[in-house]
């Protein structure tokens, strides 16, 4: 049988078949590169003879689990498109998805089988497969058994839609970003390359998998060079922390947005963790706060920063190892297979130092959104994917993610970049998690609001705090109010949800700071 240079496990299989691929460390079940392309064949084979053929699609809702990588290798195997779900989202949410997708094929975790039920009924999804850890009676563990493994391989080239992954959305319905196999290729090659990613790579992956910082950074990376993968189903500081310490399990490689490191570097068991095996750990998604960022390199941990979405595959900007120190906050420069300009609002470049919106193209970005002709063209201006970050150049080039272009507001005239104040809120100790929104006001326009979470057993005011950001930044950047509650609201990648604190505060009047 030919081996087709998308089929990454059959490839691997080949090379390297008695070498572990996945490892489920909530179940203990291992999976070697050959038993995972023929779990991955036999799949395939059950789809074809079911009728799913090149450009169907196939939706899984499931928390981290080798059966998603299977799900997926499988649909590539034979062209079709597999969309995982947000396990997070209500029936209401998925219903839309669904309806938009229309996949001829929903495989689902026991755990959530009353809303699979639901969906089916609901997007009239004609087929169903079943999961559950450690259960062989299971329908998807008994159509691999019933399956020969044999299938008709598709004939795809890296213009084709492998992958169909839906943006969190921060207003109306979530988009569906179409992820090509060019796009998964290229990834693999933009982030594999400064990550060091090889053979020997061990990440743990404790980003959720149908999110594309838990699918690409750098799980499907690290399976196309050939190394294993470590999945968790939900992230918990403590474990996470004693899984990275433990020898026996060799990590050498982490991805997460800053919550999760923020939440591990204030763990009680930070300090005594053993942090010298980590070769690459790779920070995204959102700005992430200097002090989270010294915290790890101060425990000989080069925390890198990078810059991507979902609709570059991710991988869009990195900064490389020798220049954490020396840049630190940056994003750095732009990926090999890509390029980046920053524009002004009528879309002119803009000379470095100047702040803008961070504009991208290459091999390596969306061809645009499934069944949404409107949100790809305004997505694009003349072959550049428009962002929606406002960043800058610095003097040698590096990237400097400012904040989401949405994010900014404007105070008195002045634009306000919410990361650079939460950098600064991050600065009095007391402080556990902080977050910035502007809000209507009279006087100026929009005034700044500090939304903050206190440590266990910490006091501190808002005039405190209000003091502290006077001595740090400029008047207008200074936040004019303080509300203090019990945690922020976060999406499943840990993200702080913006619009939610808006939803909770943007009515109140807010006092400005004279």
């Amino acid at each position: 049988m030919s081996v087709r240079y998308y089929d990454w496990t059959a490839h691997h299989a080949y090379m390297r078949g008695d070498n572990v691929a996945i490892s489920d460390l909530d179940t203990g079940v291992e999976l070697t590169y050959k038993e995972l392309d023929t779990r991955a064949s036999c799949i395939a084979s059950w789809m074809e003879q079911k009728g799913i053929v090149k450009g169907d699609r196939v939706a899984i809702l499931a928390p981290n689990c080798p059966e998603t990588f299977e799900l997926a290798f499988a649909c590539a195997k034979i062209g079709a498109i597999c969309i995982p779900l947000n396990w997070r989202l209500t029936v209401s949410e998925l219903e839309y998805i669904l309806n938009d997708s229309t996949p001829k094929l929903l495989v689902s975790d026991t755990k959530f089988k009353s809303q699979a039920d639901e969906l089916a009924g609901l997007c009239s999804i004609g087929l169903g497969l079943d999961i559950e850890p450690q259960n062989s009676g299971t329908s998807y563990e008994l159509a691999l058994a019933q399956s020969s493994g044999d299938y008709e391989p598709a004939v795809c080239t890296h213009d084709d839609t492998a992958m169909i992954m839906y943006t969190s959305g921060t207003t109306g319905h979530p988009k569906g970003a179409m992820i090509t196999f060019g796009m998964n290729f290229y990834n693999a090659i933009n982030l594999g390359l400064p990550a060091g990613i090889d053979s020997n790579a061990v990440q743990l992956v404790v980003l959720p998998l149908f999110h594309t910082g838990g699918m690409n950074c750098y799980a499907n990376p690290i399976l196309h060079a050939g190394g294993k993968i470590l999945l968790i189903r939900e992230f918990e500081p403590g474990r996470a922390l004693e899984i990275i310490g433990d020898s026996s399990l060799g990590v050498t490689h982490f991805f997460a947005v800053p919550a999760p490191y923020q939440f591990m570097m204030q763990h009680p068991s930070f300090a005594g963790t053993d942090l010298s095996r980590l070769k690459t750990a790779g920070v995204g998604g959102a700005p992430c706060a200097e002090a989270i960022l010294t915290a790890w390199i101060d425990r000989g941990v080069p925390l890198i920063q990078g810059w991507g979405m979902t609709e570059t595959s991710p991988g869009g900007t990195a900064l490389d190892a020798a220049d954490v120190l020396r840049k630190v906050g940056s994003a750095g420069k732009c990926l090999l297979h890509t390029e980046v300009k920053i524009v002004d609002d009528e879309g002119a470049e803009l000379p470095w130092g100047n702040v803008g919106e961070l504009l991208i193209r290459g091999p390596n970005i969306t061809p645009g959104y499934w069944n949404n002709a409107e949100a790809t063209k305004n997505s694009f201006v003349d072959g550049w994917l428009k962002t929606g970050d406002a960043a800058r150049f610095d003097d040698e080039g590096f990237i400097y993610i400012v904040d989401r272009w949405k994010d900014m507001y404007i105070s008195g005239g002045e634009n306000v970049y919410p990361a650079e104040v939460e950098n600064v809120l991050y600065q009095l100790s007391e402080i556990a998690e902080a977050a910035i929104i502007g809000v209507p006001e009279a006087k100026w326009g929009e005034t700044g609001k500090a939304v903050v979470v206190l440590k266990p057993d910490q006091n501190l005011d808002e005039e405190k705090i209000i003091a502290h950001c006077l001595e740090k930044l400029a008047k207008f950047k200074v936040p004019a109010s303080v509300e203090f509650i019990d945690a922020l609201p976060r999406n499943a990648t840990g993200k702080v949800l913006k619009r939610s604190l808006r939803e909770m505060f943007v009515d109140e009047a807010t006092p400005a700071i004279t």
